[in-house]
């Protein structure tokens, strides 16, 4: 049975075609993956399947009594609320149907209705009553300590203000909340990219075993690979859908772009083949009729298109001459903005290590890289500074480039490069002549990121600080980011929560929930 149907859609941006004649099914029960290249039209497909964007043509029609839960990170928290009313407000229904029942007996009990009323009354409440069980609300608590234990609330606390939570508390707020509303069908785009790798194996479980539909965006391909049975891709506008999981339908797209391109090939002789023959044969009066033959049957050949190539990065990191010995040295810091996060560390790091820092959210990490830097200050303890420091730092979350072009953002900060040089050190990240005229709050999340690292890689730099820099890059920007980070000969910290992504490579790694403990 299908919950989802979309026929035909088309949509673009600008000019830019980011979906042309699409067509989709969700079957009840399907757990499937959307997946492409960085700004293909993942999110745009999702916005358009929930209603938040028109598409320029087609139709999407939800079957009826269909609830659709969505993760929204932007979504607004109330400076105010603890993390637990936040939650609680995923049962808002049946709390609504609670003070009903309260009303009711109010009601029954002020000794004014009738006995055929009462009769109705009582029905009324029993039927509530019912309704409530079925669905476990007297289990409430219960259920919320449950799923907000799994993705790690509980270690942050149900009664924190959730005005006061990092980026990635947030976002396991708004997942556990969609969690227990158990909608009927999922959407989930890029859920694990704020959770710690525990986290992230309670998720993959929890939808593994999760019995209605769900769509799935991410790029941490261990994860989806777990999770779905169904693979859509969205690739030159075009949507196409895969049976099995992203390793089967890896295998099965080479496989049908092997023989796209044979085909194309194949034309292409046969093309030549006959233009060939009429080249030669339509001036000469005894096989002039045979080369219009073979113009008809040239003019009614229906053309195959050659399979367009994805733009592959190519990233490399530019090494500033080599710094001193010791890169920095930490002495009883005290990690935190007007509270505390930690304990006094004692922390050092020297020339050539390759550091990850894993830890769950909300423990100090990007905190650390702020502070190892200079940018924020400790709340106690000093950070002295090695010598000869050229350092180049990723953040995790950015401005959206207050209106300015992929291209102005990266010429802003090096005018001294020409027009061409920065749209050639843009199209060597990946980006396309369209997304460099772009702006950057239209572009797709690793569009803005492949800006991002594209102005890092144009500064010569001897320690690279980058944090969670694998959120929202593709596959294939993301193996190229490991290639250029193993050949880069400089010292390096990184904040993952992929271990497949810095294992290879790092000399150390630093788990702070190993040798951090957090003041309560």
């Amino acid at each position: 049975m299908s919950v989802l149907n979309v026929e035909n859609v088309s949509h673009g941006f600008g000019g830019r075609k980011i979906l042309e004649e699409v067509s989709f099914r969700l079957l009840k029960g399907e757990h499937v993956g959307l997946v492409g290249a960085n700004g293909e039209g993942k999110t745009t497909f999702l916005d358009i399947i929930i209603g938040k964007l028109m598409p320029d043509k087609g139709k999407v029609e939800w079957s009826n009594r269909v609830t659709v839960g969505y993760l929204d990170q932007h979504a607004v928290l109330t400076k105010g609320k603890t993390i637990r009313d936040v939650l609680k407000e995923a049962f808002q229904g049946m709390f609504d149907l609670e003070a009903e029942t309260l009303e009711m007996y109010d009601k029954m009990g002020s000794g004014s209705v009738s006995e055929e009323e009462m009769t109705k009354l009582l029905e009324d409440v029993g039927e509530i009553q019912s309704i409530l069980e079925h669905n476990g609300f007297y289990m409430i608590d219960a259920k919320i300590e449950e799923i907000a234990n799994g993705l790690g609330l509980g270690e942050v606390g149900l009664e924190k203000d959730v005005a006061d939570l990092s980026g990635g508390q947030r976002t396991k707020v708004l997942l556990t909340k969609l969690l227990l509303q158990n909608p009927s069908i999922l959407i989930l785009d890029e859920p694990t990219n704020f959770l710690d790798a525990d986290h992230i194996e309670w998720l993959k479980r929890y939808l593994i075993q999760y019995e209605n539909a769900f769509i799935l965006v991410s790029h941490d391909v261990p994860f989806m690979n777990d999770v779905v049975n169904v693979i859509y891709h969205v690739e030159n506008a075009v949507l196409t859908r895969y049976t099995g999981n992203f390793e089967q339908f890896m295998a099965l797209a080479e496989l049908r772009k092997a023989q796209e391109l044979k085909a194309y090939d194949k034309q292409q002789k046969e093309v030549d083949r006959l233009e060939d023959f009429i080249a030669r044969n339509k001036a000469r009066i005894s096989t002039t009729g045979r080369a219009k033959s073979r113009q008809k049957q040239l003019e009614k050949m229906d053309l195959i298109e050659r399979p367009r190539e994805k733009i592959k990065p190519s990233f490399k990191f530019r090494e500033a001459r080599a710094s001193g010995k010791m890169v920095f040295e930490a002495k009883d810091i005290v990690l935190g903005y007007d509270e505390p996060l930690t304990r006094p560390l004692d922390l050092s790091l020297e020339r050539g290590q390759k550091v990850a820092i894993r830890g769950v959210n909300g423990l100090g990490k990007s905190t650390l890289l702020k502070t190892l830097l200079g940018y924020l200050p400790p709340v106690s303890g000093e950070v002295e500074l090695g010598d000869y420091l050229y350092p180049g730092y990723f953040e995790q979350e950015s401005s959206r480039g207050n209106g300015k072009t992929a291209l102005e953002e990266v010429w802003d900060e090096f005018p001294g490069l020409t027009n061409s040089e920065v749209r050639s050190a843009l199209a060597r990240c990946g980006l396309t002549s369209e997304h460099i005229s772009s702006k950057m709050m239209v572009l797709s999340g690793g569009e803005n990121a492949k800006v991002r690292l594209c102005k890092l890689m144009l500064k010569d730099v001897n320690w690279l600080v980058l944090d969670e820099p694998t959120n929202h890059l593709d596959v294939e920007a993301k193996a190229e980011l490991k290639k250029a980070i193993t050949e880069y000969k400089g010292t390096v910290i990184v904040v993952s929560h992929e271990p497949e992504f810095y294992e290879d490579w790092v000399t150390d790694v630093w788990n702070l929930e190993e040798w951090t403990t957090k003041i309560v």
